[in-house]
């Protein structure tokens, strides 16, 4: 990732970012390849190579092409993911 992860922040608490675990990676992504994970903005999840958690792991934002996706609409609710 070419973007500094201590500079991004969540876009709704403004909370500091993490990477997100390659365990809930593989999990998010088998969900989403299943059909069965859907971005805030209510539609499926695009795929996704990577991801960030916001600090307290209430919120994930994929990677894409190396990219982190800070868009609102594309973050999942951990608490919808499990």
């Amino acid at each position: 990732m070419s973007v500094s992860i201590e500079l991004l922040r969540c876009p709704f608490s403004a909370q500091s970012m993490k990477a997100a675990p390659e365990n809930l990676l593989r999990d998010l992504q088998e969900r989403q390849q299943r059909g069965e994970l859907r971005a805030r903005g209510g539609e499926i999840a695009e795929p996704f190579e990577g991801g960030l958690l916001t600090a307290d792991g209430a919120w994930f934002f994929p990677i894409r092409s190396g990219i982190p996706v800070m868009l609102a609409g594309e973050a999942v609710a951990m608490a919808d993911a499990e």
